[in-house]
C-alpha cells in the first residue's frame, strides 16, 4: 500500500465524519419538532388532565328533576288523543308522541290526563280516565318503589354517553325517581287516592298498547 493511498482513504473518512454529523443532527432536529407540535402546554390553574369526579346521583337528580318536569310537560299528549292512535296503530303512535327508550322495548310517550283513581295495590293505582277507552288500563305508580327509567327517558335528552358508564347512566335513573318521591309524592297522602281525581303529568313505556302504568312527573290531587 502506497502513502499516498492511504492520504486517500484518510481524507474520505475525514469528509465522511462531518456528513454523519450534519445527518444525526438533522434527525435530532426533526424529532425535537416533532415532539413540540405534539406537547400541549397547560396552566397550573387548568382542569384539563384532571381526574373526573366521581358522578354524584342525588345532586345530579336534584339539579335534573325540575328540567325533567318541564321536558315531560312539553311533549305530553292528551290521553285520549293518545288511546286513539294506539287503537288505530300502536307503532305509528309510538313513533308520532313517542321517544326512542334508552332501556330498550318500546317508545317512551309523555302524556297527561285527569282522571278518578280506582283501586290500588302495592301504591299502583288504576285511573278513570274520560275518552279514553275501556280497552286500556290505564295505572299510575305512587310508591314506595318507583320502578323503571321512564323520567330518565322520556324527555329524550339524556343520553348513555353523557355519563361515564353504565352504573352512573342507571343511577341516574333511579336519581330521577327519587326525586320524584321527595319533590312531589311526599306531598301527597299516596295511601288514600282511591275515589279521588287527580291530574297527572307523566311518561311510559309503549309495550302493551292495552296496559300503560305511568310513571308521574307532576301528580296533584283535585
Amino acid at each position: 500500500m502506497t502513502a499516498g493511498g492511504a492520504r486517500l482513504r484518510v481524507n474520505a473518512s475525514r469528509r465522511t465524519l462531518p456528513v454523519r454529523r450534519l445527518v444525526l443532527i438533522a434527525i435530532a432536529v426533526v424529532l425535537l419538532v416533532a415532539m413540540g407540535l405534539d406537547t400541549k402546554v397547560v396552566s397550573s390553574s387548568s382542569t384539563e388532565g384532571a381526574p373526573q369526579k366521581a358522578f354524584d346521583p342525588a345532586a345530579w337528580g336534584k339539579k335534573t328533576f325540575p328540567k325533567v318536569q318541564q321536558d315531560i310537560a312539553k311533549k305530553a299528549v292528551a290521553a285520549p288523543t293518545l288511546a286513539q292512535a294506539v287503537k288505530k296503530n300502536p307503532t305509528a303512535a309510538g313513533k308520532k308522541y313517542g321517544v326512542e327508550s334508552g332501556a330498550g322495548a318500546g317508545p317512551e310517550v309523555s302524556l297527561e290526563f285527569t282522571g278518578t283513581v280506582g283501586k290500588g295495590t302495592q301504591g299502583i293505582y288504576e285511573v278513570s280516565v274520560p275518552g279514553v277507552p275501556k280497552g286500556i288500563l290505564i295505572r299510575i305508580q305512587t310508591g314506595p318503589a318507583i320502578t323503571g327509567t321512564d323520567l330518565r327517558d322520556a324527555p329524550g335528552n339524556i343520553a348513555f354517553g353523557q355519563f361515564r358508564n353504565q352504573i352512573d347512566y342507571q343511577n341516574a335513573g333511579s336519581a330521577l325517581n327519587q326525586q320524584l318521591k321527595k319533590q312531589v309524592l311526599s306531598k301527597i297522602d299516596t295511601g288514600k287516592l282511591t275515589g279521588k281525581k287527580v291530574h297527572v303529568v307523566g311518561a311510559f313505556q309503549l309495550i302493551n298498547p292495552d296496559a300503560w302504568l305511568i310513571t308521574p312527573a307532576k301528580l296533584e290531587v283535585k
